[in-house]
């Protein structure tokens, strides 16, 4: 930007960017607050768009706000949420308190885009001005809440729950074509009684599956808005009607069904919605930590390791080992799952730091709910399409190794009794030879029965479909 244009706040002076369409309080935030270069994400930034959208049109109906006033604040909160300006909201994550800084950055954007649209020149602010009519009936601390909301809300519904969902219809692909494939099962990563592959990934997908209606049902809180709360929830400022017709308008723009919160001295206070949905991510990000690492194991190898299932490769593994080809995927994902719960960590301390009439952390618990929501949403996305759908597995080696697991005696504990089956298992381990050769060397159970009872795809079945002893 060249040049320079002298704007006026409460403090005085300030020099702005000539074409910037920010003002003086958000240049004052870009020169204080030179922290991180981590800016709120653009659904944020959009949210607030329709927040101010909705504010104008709203004050326009109830005659407070200039007709041509308000419908220039329209077209340019228009504009911002189709994309436009995007470079010209520059405030800090790690801002003042609430978001002031961050509100006032739209307010003046929006205010100097409108003065243009009826003829002015940014800085002007002879027919729109970004706190008497941008920020008419509102204060940063419902529409910041309220933005918190509206965009955490949406990025959840258009982009983490179809991921995650497309996660668990991949694994439940998986699940029907393993499902003859039986290997052995493991706890404490030691052997256990068999279990077929197709199982253990329908364990996996409905758990995924649990996880995203956790998320679902936790982010139907930020349905409740603030909006019209103004600074403390009195509603100071805010005109009879506001309310209802302002979030009447954003339910218009988002196509979403937001309401008034029922105790806007709550909405303002508190962030435990936020925190709860929070917590429903972490959980989602544990589930698929699990899920990476069973990939991870399951995969190893290729010749030391498990091996019983064959991961795709998409790009070599090694810059110094010729051939290798590494678990990408799964480690992708393990690394979002560990930064999920890092930003959980951030939201749980900021909401707590909440104080009488406001919890003044918002913009750090917006950054983080935010980027956990997006980096979830891509990083499953790329999971289920790069990885899942192309895994394959070893059907072979998974039934030699359920085959030769000492486990196999606990079938025979019912007939035997547990303390020779425990021996017979120690002997398996001891000779090398399995559970169902030594089991016929000593006459332990007639041959035809000993070769129902090991039956490995039986021994997987659930009680109501095998035949009655």
């Amino acid at each position: 930007m060249n040049g320079y244009r002298t704007e006026r706040d409460t403090l005085g002076d300030v020099k702005v960017p000539a074409e910037a369409y920010w003002g003086a309080q958000t240049q004052r935030a870009v020169e204080n607050f030179t922290v991180s270069g981590l800016r709120l994400p653009p659904p944020f930034v959009r949210a607030q768009a329709i927040i101010k959208g909705a504010a104008a049109r709203a004050n326009g109906e109830l005659g407070v706000l200039e007709a041509a006033v308000a419908e220039a604040l329209v077209a340019a909160a228009e504009e911002v949420i189709a994309g436009k300006w995007a470079d010209q909201f520059v405030v800090d994550v790690f801002q003042a308190g609430a978001g002031t800084s961050q509100n006032m950055n739209v307010n003046e954007v929006l205010a100097n885009r409108a003065e243009e649209l009826l003829g002015g020149k940014r800085g002007e602010y002879r027919r729109v001005h970004p706190n008497d009519h941008a920020n008419l009936g509102q204060s940063t601390n419902d529409t910041f809440h309220a933005a918190l909301h509206i965009s955490a809300y949406g990025e959840i519904r258009e982009r983490l729950l179809p991921a995650a969902e497309e996660l668990a219809a991949a694994l439940e692909g998986k699940a029907r074509e393993f499902d003859e494939v039986v290997k052995c099962g493991r706890t404490h990563l030691q052997d256990a009684v068999p279990i077929r592959l197709g199982q253990e990934f329908g364990g996996y997908a409905a758990s995924v599956r649990a996880g995203r209606d956790r998320v679902a049902d936790a982010a139907e809180d930020l349905l409740e808005l603030g909006m019209g709360g103004t600074a403390v929830g009195t509603g100071l400022n805010a005109r009879p009607g506001y309310r209802r017709l302002a979030i009447a308008y954003v339910n218009e723009a988002t196509g979403y069904e937001f309401r008034a919160a029922e105790n806007p001295f709550a909405a303002m206070q508190s962030l435990a919605g936020v925190t709860a949905l929070s917590g429903a991510l972490r959980a989602l990000a544990t589930t698929l930590i699990q899920i990476a690492d069973d990939f991870r194991l399951l995969a190893s190898g290729p010749r030391t390791g498990l091996g019983e299932i064959l991961l795709p490769a998409v790009q070599p593994g090694s810059s110094a080992m010729p051939g290798k080809v590494n678990p990408v995927l799964a480690e992708m994902l393990d690394m979002i799952g560990y930064q999920v719960l890092g930003c959980d960590a951030a939201i749980v301390h900021a909401s707590r730091a909440g104080q009488l009439e406001l919890n003044v952390m918002m913009p750090v618990v917006a950054y983080n709910l935010l980027f956990a929501v997006e980096i979830l949403a891509g990083g499953v996305r790329a999971f289920a399409e790069r990885c899942v759908r192309g895994v394959e597995a070893d059907e072979k080696l998974c039934r030699r190794y359920a085959e030769s697991s000492p486990a196999l005696a606990t079938a025979l504990s019912p007939y035997i009794g547990y303390e020779k089956a425990a021996a017979l298992a120690q002997e398996a381990l001891r000779t090398g030879k399995t559970v169902r050769e030594l089991a016929a060397e000593q006459g332990l159970l007639p041959e035809e029965e000993l070769e129902r009872v090991l039956d490995l795809r039986r021994m997987t079945s659930p009680p109501e479909e095998r035949e009655e002893e």
